[in-house]
């Protein structure tokens, strides 16, 4: 099979491998012969599509033809245009969709004090402001002794913010961190201040609010003589208390797991995001969570999201949660459909509206129980959704901040980035996880290639347990480990 029509209701059908123009390419039972060279995961006509009338694609419709396009001709950038605006209509719909029957399953992670999971046993420092960046990575450097035993780890998040910021970019700065410090990975945290920055040490521990002082330590480097010793007395205490904690037997329902997808291609919507669809489908029916985000890639596939939500009230927050985005763009300036990026294109996505119906796979088919603001923590087990960018680094630190033990990133281009938490690579295509075997953990092109969505979603299930169990990500293994604040403000 080279190309998949995805819907019934579909007027393109999608390349699933190179087709050379003249090429005649069949799908249920009709044949179409291409009239130019289309690329795998781009679109190819099955019907004709008059010009101003949409071109429909997983049953919605993602573009409008901007002259008319025939039979066997390339669907692209080039003959259609978005038709998304700044408006939109949204309306309760409420569909609710069985989830599939999942037998108990279990990881080996860590139990903390809290009663909170943990897939990882980690020493964090975590900079409050970016001078101190510099000594944060000393500290890293000259500390590795630690690394012993159950602890798993020793790393810092460095960033430009902390100082120079006011109001709510400052505020978002500190909720971004303290939500860092609370992250159950890491089994104890060094907050490392300078002395006279915006972000005073008083001010972030009051964001941060009860903590154990045994899991949590401080260091002002302007207070101290020497702060590389100071700060290597406390990562030791933090060790010790740290190493105390040993794996043991939990059930899959403790695990949060986030989901966002990057440098996507034109098979993301049909192998890797609905793979990752079926996986969040079966952590959910054994009592997990999972958390999607990337608001902007959810523009015009709103409604297939809406309506899942539980109940009024969170359907109403999902609302409020994408006009707020739209109104973002808007007050910068900037239309709401300027999406996707040029390797987007590439790979065969068209406009936004195409790959925002993609996007919205990642999220399966079950009730989403609650929407979170930016770097909100999950409280409530089931779907989420969480409010912010679809920046790879900014989304995948939002997810971290939010709860999630480990991030599934799926992608059709590759990147090496990785989240303060485990952050699994899946490739659309299996070009992809051949050519970069170093940044892909999963591939889902296998889907492309005969094999079914459940099967795909259990695969990646039963990788998700063994990653929370301590096997490492490509990423975790070649040290890609960063974070990036989402900032609205002025710099002074």
């Amino acid at each position: 099979m080279k190309i998949i029509k995805i819907h019934p209701s579909d007027n393109v059908a999608v390349a699933l491998e190179n087709i050379a123009e003249g090429e005649l390419v069949t799908v249920e039972g009709f044949s179409v012969t291409a009239t130019q060279n289309i690329a795998r995961g781009h679109k190819i006509a099955l019907k004709k599509i008059a010009e101003g009338t949409p071109v429909v694609k997983y049953g919605n419709e993602i573009a409008i033809a901007t002259r008319d396009i025939e039979v066997g001709e390339w669907v692209h950038t080039h003959n259609v245009r978005t038709g998304l605006t700044e408006g939109g209509e949204y309306f309760y719909d409420h569909k609710v969709y069985d989830l599939p029957e999942v037998a108990p399953k279990t990881f080996m992670g860590y139990l903390r004090k809290d009663s909170r999971a943990a897939i990882r046993n980690e020493l964090w420092i975590i900079p409050i402001v970016g001078c101190v960046n510099g000594i944060a990575k000393q500290l890293v450097e000259e500390n590795q002794d630690l690394v012993k035993g159950s602890i798993d780890g020793l790393y810092y998040y460095g960033h430009p913010f902390g100082c120079s910021q006011l109001g709510g970019d400052l505020m978002q700065t500190r909720k971004l961190l303290t939500s860092l410090v609370r992250h159950p990975n890491a089994g104890g945290v060094l907050c490392l201040a300078l002395g006279c920055e915006n972000l005073t040490m008083d001010l972030f521990k009051e964001g941060l609010g009860e903590y154990d002082k045994d899991r949590v330590k401080f260091l002002v480097c302007q207070q101290v003589e020497d702060e590389i010793e100071e700060g290597s007395k406390l990562l030791a205490e933090l060790a010790e208390y740290a190493g105390q904690f040993q794996r043991r037997e939990l059930p899959a329902s403790e695990l949060v797991v986030g989901m966002k997808c990057g440098g996507s291609d034109g098979l993301s919507g049909i192998t890797a995001n609905p793979t990752v669809g079926r996986f969040s489908d079966r952590l959910i029916a054994l009592g997990g969570s999972t958390v999607l985000t990337e608001v902007p890639e959810m523009f015009g596939a709103e409604n297939i999201l809406f309506s899942r939500c539980q109940n009024q009230e969170v359907f109403e927050q999902a609302v409020d949660m994408v006009n707020d985005f739209k109104k973002y763009f808007v007050d910068h300036g900037q239309v709401v459909y300027e999406n996707p990026s040029p390797g987007n294109k590439a790979g065969g996505i068209t406009t936004l509206e195409d790959k925002s119906c993609g996007c919205v796979q990642k999220g399966g088919s079950a009730q989403i129980v609650d929407v979170l603001r930016y770097a909100d923590p999950v409280t409530k087990k089931g779907l989420n959704i969480l409010s912010g960018p679809g920046n790879d680094l900014v989304s995948a630190t939002d997810l971290t901040a939010a709860g999630a033990h480990m991030i599934l990133f799926t992608t059709g281009r590759g990147t090496p980035f990785g989240a303060p938490a485990p952050t699994v690579k899946i490739s659309t295509n299996t070009a992809l996880f051949e050519k970069k075997n170093g940044w892909i953990d999963f591939n889902a092109g296998s889907v492309a290639e005969g094999e079914s969505l459940d099967d795909a979603g259990d695969r990646l299930l039963d990788y998700v347990l063994r990653v929370a169990s301590g096997e490492q990500t490509k990423a975790e293994k070649h040290g890609c480990r960063e974070i990036s604040i989402f900032k609205d403000g002025v710099v002074l």
